[in-house]
């Protein structure tokens, strides 16, 4: 049966996705980034609140893969941290600046990471060469691949996760960005084992006060009376068209 991985940006809602039917969990900070390292306050809680399995994203920064050695040098500190609070694997992505798997730096990252299921995300739609970096991240030993098929959506990439599924052998194949109820039995019926959605919706703040003259963000024009969260109902919906679909 397909899993379904959750994409969290708060303990809370990674205990809605848990009650809801999610197989796993994704943890993240930082929603408008696309996702970043959590703080260490969350992943602790996150270890006590949630019991099926969490893999939070090891992302210093937004933006693009290639990091600097001061990046790079906080990254092994947080998968060690990951490691040591118990948590049974990652997701990461590392590049050099030709758009290849950095593959140095991801032997340090995989010894950094022992015994840990190691998902390389979305970085991997930023690689020049899909079949080569699938190659270098098989040899490698990572657990699966996170992608959009290097398009805008995974609907768009199908493609090209129907060719890297059929080039698998043991690296799973996850397909994620803008997968949801309405397109999931295009997924199901292409036979991708393991799927990854937000499930989310932007909701408003529950402050009464508001000050909306101003933001603190660098985005002059972002709504600071809004937050990104897990839509449980869209969960369960998602997990029973799974169950029905496998049946």
């Amino acid at each position: 049966m397909a899993l379904l991985e959750i994409c969290c940006y708060s303990v809370e809602c990674a205990v809605t996705a848990q009650q809801q039917g999610a197989d796993r969990i994704e943890l993240c900070a930082a929603p408008k980034e696309g996702g970043l390292t959590p703080s260490y306050g969350m992943l602790k809680s996150a270890r006590q609140a949630v019991s099926i399995p969490v893999h939070p994203i090891i992302r210093p920064r937004g933006g693009d893969f290639c990091y600097t050695a001061g990046e790079f040098s906080a990254m092994l500190e947080d998968i060690a941290l990951v490691r040591d609070l118990g948590f049974p694997g990652l997701v990461i992505g590392l590049l050099d600046e030709d758009g290849n798997v950095d593959m140095p730096r991801m032997r340090q990252v995989m010894d950094a990471a022992k015994g840990l299921a190691v998902t390389f995300h979305r970085a991997f739609d930023m690689c020049k060469n899909p079949v080569q970096a699938f190659d270098n991240l098989a040899e490698l030993g990572v657990a699966r691949i996170l992608t959009s098929g290097q398009q805008s959506s995974a609907e768009k990439g199908l493609q090209l996760i129907r060719e890297l599924k059929a080039h698998s052998g043991v690296l799973k194949i996850m397909a994620g960005a803008g997968v949801r109820a309405s397109n999931l039995n295009l997924f199901l019926n292409a036979g991708v084992e393991e799927l990854h959605s937000s499930a989310g919706k932007w909701m408003p703040s529950p402050m009464r006060y508001r000050n909306t003259g101003l933001s603190m963000s660098t985005d002059a024009e972002a709504d600071e009376y809004s937050r990104y969260g897990v839509d449980g109902e869209s969960v369960a919906v998602m997990k029973s068209m799974i169950e029905r679909h496998h049946v």
